[in-house]
């Protein structure tokens, strides 16, 4: 077993490297860039020390990666643990790369026992995540761009905003970039609009005269000619993008519904009441496959942020939301939970009990998904999918109504 520890202090150009012994005494400080050359020199100056453990404040990336393949135990270490530990080193507030990198190192001398080593992912769930926080981050980015393109039309021609539902909608999108600004729709009537909807696919919620009456009496903002002109150019443009952003989440929900559907956990995670493929897709990426990783359905509710923070001296006492998480799983536990309590009994009651102590519906939700953890966790450990006939709180709530 090695007896040196390091620590890295990453950042987006040069990482802070320190290496120290069991006594804590520094064997070498150095820094590499973060690209090809740096990462090997990297691996290359910390293979001198044999089969030595790095500690690290992030459990992804790029860097992560690399130091795992080349067979380097990795041990994340939250920030937050980080700066609690920072009045141990030294009582000014100060920080810099290379201290924190130092307290990194000798945390993991110290208290390597607290601290879980990552597991390398497999390559399936590797690519799932990938896709996953992807489509994410890509409609992350539609959402932002639609606000944009509703605050430009507001501006200039409102009734391009209200005549569909959704101004991101493809219906809306080929409205804008065929109408950009109000001449160019002057002579729009109740034939044209009927035949541009017949053109693209309009599932007819509203009829032609509905869509022209909402898009007669919308404020008209009062521009210039140039200036209206300028603006119907910007909204063109929006629009271009977001249908390009909106063919790609297309292309990656069917890559991802496919994926899922292809592993065992991915079907384990579907068979929930309304997990539904994307959900189930979020879940598993950020749930991984390693069974060791968390070690009760407690510590997965804690990673998740469905569990509360209790502080506790003395008689005082309190209960708040927990902020430190992975925001991800949260979101796609509290989406399932949300869902299935309008497929499953258990569910419903569950969250029906939470609403009438008087919790808001976020609050909840998360309760529920507290609840759902539990089977969750089993279902997973037992690698079988869920059954409601062998979930007993289902089966009690059933016997109870019965």
């Amino acid at each position: 077993m090695s007896k040196f520890f390091a620590g890295l202090d990453w950042a987006s150009q040069v990482h802070a490297v320190c290496v120290i012994d069991e006594h804590g005494t520094v064997k070498t400080r150095f820094e590499v860039t973060h690209d090809a050359v740096g990462l090997r020199e990297l691996c290359r100056r910390l293979a001198a020390f044999g089969a030595i453990a790095v500690a690290i404040e992030r459990p992804s990336g790029t860097l992560v990666d690399t130091l795992i393949e080349a067979g380097f135990t990795v041990v994340p270490i939250h920030p937050n643990a980080v700066k609690a530990s920072r009045p141990r080193y030294r009582s000014h507030g100060a920080k810099s790369d290379t201290s924190d990198a130092y307290l990194l190192a000798d945390l993991l001398r110290t208290d390597g026992h607290r601290f879980k080593p990552l597991t390398p992912h497999s390559d399936e769930i590797r690519a799932l995540r990938a896709l996953v926080r992807g489509r994410d981050d890509l409609i992350a980015t539609r959402v932002q761009l639609a606000n944009q393109l509703r605050s430009l039309l507001e501006s200039f021609w409102p009734g391009a905003a209200t005549v569909f539902a959704d101004v991101d909608s493809p219906i809306g999108l080929a409205f804008i970039d065929r109408y950009p600004t109000p001449a160019s729709a002057k002579g729009l009537g109740l034939k044209r609009m009927a035949a541009f909807c017949a053109q693209h696919g309009y599932s007819g919620h509203r009829s032609a005269e509905e869509l022209v009456c909402r898009l007669r009496d919308a404020p008209a903002a009062t521009c210039g000619a140039l200036e209206t002109q300028a603006k119907g150019e910007l909204a063109r443009a929006l629009a271009h993008s977001l249908v390009a952003i909106v063919e790609h989440i297309r292309r990656l929900t069917n890559r991802i519904e496919h994926a899922v559907a292809a592993l065992d956990d991915g079907r384990i995670l579907m068979s929930f009441p309304r997990a539904g493929r994307i959900c189930a897709a979020q879940i598993l990426a950020e749930l991984g496959s390693d069974r060791q990783r968390f070690s009760s359905d407690q510590h997965l509710a804690a990673e998740a942020g469905v569990a509360p923070l209790t502080y506790q001296s003395g008689k005082c006492r309190a209960v708040t939301f927990r902020w430190a998480c992975n925001h991800r799983l949260r979101a796609a536990l509290t989406c399932l939970a949300d869902n299935s309590r309008h497929a499953s009994t258990w569910a419903a009651h569950v969250y029906a009990k939470a609403r009438g102590r008087g919790c808001d519906h976020p609050h909840a939700v998360r309760i529920l998904a507290r609840a759902w953890v539990r089977v969750i966790w089993r279902a997973w450990l037992d690698r079988k999918p869920y059954d409601p006939s062998q979930h007993r709180a289902t089966q009690r709530l059933q016997l109870a109504g019965g």
